[in-house]
């Protein structure tokens, strides 16, 4: 109650402040009436003629009570009709436009039943959110059961023979990955992080980056989609070894903006969407930049995707293989023509490049490759780019 009394004061007080002048205006206009000025002349003059003697006291007083007669009425007359002139009007009307577009504004963006926020408090109380956020064990008791799988009996017998084969805790990396990768598909994904922490630990400093970053997003998947402490270690070991890696900065990102800082997560987010290729995890930050963007109080807007969405790689994982297979190659059809019609930049045409070798389709690659070659090739940066894809492509061979 006493913010929206302060605010009534604010706003009046400076009503007042915008209004005074007009009425200040009005009262010299007042004194500016010809009648009255002619009144006040006269009044003047007979007191000269008093001076001169040219008239008697007694004539002059019965003028000069005339003449104030007049000279009242006339101010009077003034009075009336400046007070219900434009200019109080106006006053009127303004005051109403600035109470008006101080509560629009302030309904639109404030927030009355929050309190002071200063800089330097929540960026501490980011910190310690960030400090004391829960742990893997405790976020994953608290997610929601994910939708069950629909698995024949014999897949599911299968895979819970290979659970008895691995709990006898074997120093088998291979089929400890094998396990993650089933209970992964039959959204155990606490089991599924459990398996793949065990893949990294076997294979100790042999563990690749993508080991990790499989590890983070089972955990990840685990906890709901937030990121752990144990996450967040998980990426530091990434972020170490690969500064540039599209999934651990993603997940960086999401811790700041999951802890009070969407500025930090807004900032690490654009860098990545504007500069990496379409993936997963860039689809992943483009679906949430935008809100980061107006929680950290900037105004910013998405350059066009360019690749599937996150709701056609979630509607993917749940396709047979022919079907995802047929939608992946529609995708990559779409971005072919597109860069046959309007080109693109190095980036989009590696990336198509990539597709076919993925696809097995050597010949469409080579075809590619050759044409980003011909386009760019006065830009050093992109041919380096394109003949690291060349010998790629004849390691493969």
């Amino acid at each position: 109650m006493l913010f929206w009394v302060i605010c009534g004061a604010l706003t009046v007080l400076t009503g007042l402040y915008i209004g005074l002048p007009m009425v200040r205006a009005r009262r010299a206009d007042a004194a500016a009436n010809p009648d009255v000025a002619l009144y006040k002349a006269q009044l003047a003059e007979l007191d000269r003629d008093v001076a001169r003697g040219t008239i008697d006291a007694t004539e002059a007083e019965t003028a000069r009570t005339e003449i104030s007669r007049r000279l009242l009425a006339a101010s009077h007359r003034s009075d009336r009709q400046s007070a219900a002139g434009p200019k109080t009007v106006a006053a009127l009307v303004t005051f109403a436009i600035v109470v008006g577009i101080s509560l629009v504004t302030y309904i639109g963006i404030g927030s009355p039943d929050m309190s002071d926020q200063p800089l330097a408090a929540r960026l501490a109380e980011a910190d310690q959110r960030r400090a004391e956020r829960p742990s893997q064990v405790e976020l994953e008791t608290a997610a929601p059961a994910p939708p069950p799988v629909d698995a024949d009996q014999e897949y599911l017998e299968a895979v819970a023979r290979l659970r008895e084969v691995m709990d006898s805790d074997v120093g088998d990396a291979q089929g400890w990955s094998l396990l993650a990768e089933h209970e992964a598909q039959l959204r155990n994904y606490p089991a599924a992080r459990r398996a793949q922490a065990r893949v990294v630990e076997l294979k100790g400093e042999e563990a690749s980056v993508q080991d990790l970053q499989l590890w983070a997003d089972l955990l990840v998947a685990a906890a709901d989609g937030y990121v752990s402490p144990e996450t967040e270690s998980v990426v530091r070991q990434m972020l170490n070894r690969d500064p540039e890696n599209v999934a651990a900065r993603y997940y960086m990102g999401s811790l700041y903006n999951q802890t009070g800082r969407p500025d930090i997560a807004f900032v690490t987010w654009r860098r990545l969407i504007e500069a990496a290729p379409d993936s997963f995890h860039v689809a992943l930050a483009r679906a949430q930049i935008e809100g980061a963007a107006r929680r950290a109080g900037t105004e910013y807007t998405l350059p066009p995707e360019t690749g599937p969405s996150v709701d056609q790689i979630e509607n993917a994982q749940d396709m047979s293989d022919e079907d995802r297979e047929a939608m992946i190659q529609n995708m990559v059809a779409g971005l072919a023509a597109r860069l046959a019609n309007d080109g693109g930049p190095p980036s989009e045409w590696s990336r198509l490049i990539r597709a076919y070798m993925v696809l097995g389709e050597e010949e469409a690659a080579q075809s590619v490759l050759d044409e980003a070659l011909g386009v760019f090739g006065d830009v050093p940066e992109a041919v380096a780019e394109f003949e690291a894809l060349r010998a790629e492509m004849a390691a493969t061979e």
